[in-house]
């Protein structure tokens, strides 16, 4: 039986966790919540996995996505956590960035079609990642594709996924930057279609509004969620995540 997870959302700007909203990057500002006092990455995962049981996050680094400024010191603090797991997007560009986060020892890494310069680089990196370890986000902006790669960008987001599934990608995570943030809510027919042609493991990402967008989201069998902006501003009641099953 599949496991359900629900992933807290740690975006990193300026070595801070920020709120993000919209993909609009420059007017992100520090995260605020009353779950913590602090927009320190390190210590706000120590008090949602000590506090609150979460043992798996999603970080996105802004500072490398937007100026190939890595967090590097960050985000070994954050792997030496015990107890925990991480999926990083550090906006792979090229092959070399492979290697150069892997150096780091990060099991989980992002591959998003925004930030890639071409196709090709999905292809080796799955000759030199683990295949069950290599996440594939579909980045997305009001359900078209958004990526620097021309051979990506005009590509219809069904069709994709398809193609990526039988390159032997096994885990996608579906982004579109204009929900997050927004608390839309619902599931958009596009990822449902998606999912159901997919054979692999799905995670949804950007527009929770509420606790049963979760229960729904889960109902149609995706893998997990990710959860940012319901969760930190109390929309989402914490302790109903801790043991949700």
């Amino acid at each position: 039986m599949k496991i359900f997870k629900i992933i807290p959302v740690i975006d990193i700007l300026n070595s801070k966790a920020v709120h993000a909203k919209k993909g609009e990057r420059t007017k992100y500002k520090p995260l605020k919540s009353y779950l913590f006092h602090s927009s320190n990455p390190v210590e706000i995962i120590n008090i949602l996995n000590n506090n609150y049981n979460f043992d798996l996050f999603y970080i996105a680094d802004l500072d490398s996505i937007m100026k190939k400024a890595p967090n590097f010191q960050i985000l070994k603090k954050i792997l030496k956590i015990s107890n925990i797991n991480v999926i990083l997007d550090p906006g792979i560009v090229e092959l070399e960035d492979i290697f150069q986060f892997l150096k780091i020892k990060i099991k989980n890494l992002i591959l998003g079609l925004e930030t890639i310069n071409n196709f090709q680089i999905i292809i080796q990196s799955l000759q030199i990642l683990n295949r069950n370890n290599t996440i594939v986000s579909i980045d997305m902006y009001n359900g078209q594709i958004i990526s620097n790669a021309k051979d990506i960008k005009t590509q219809n987001p069904l069709k994709l996924t398809k193609k990526l599934e039988s390159l032997g990608v096994k885990n996608i995570i579906l982004l579109d930057l204009f929900r997050v943030g927004q608390k839309i809510g619902g599931i958009p027919q596009l990822y449902l279609d998606i999912l159901h042609d997919f054979s692999g493991n799905v995670f949804v990402g950007g527009g929770i509004k509420n606790y049963t967008d979760i229960i729904n989201i889960k109902r149609q069998n995706f893998s997990g969620v990710l959860i940012a902006t319901a969760l930190y501003d109390g929309t989402i009641d914490i302790e109903k995540l801790r043991n949700f099953g």
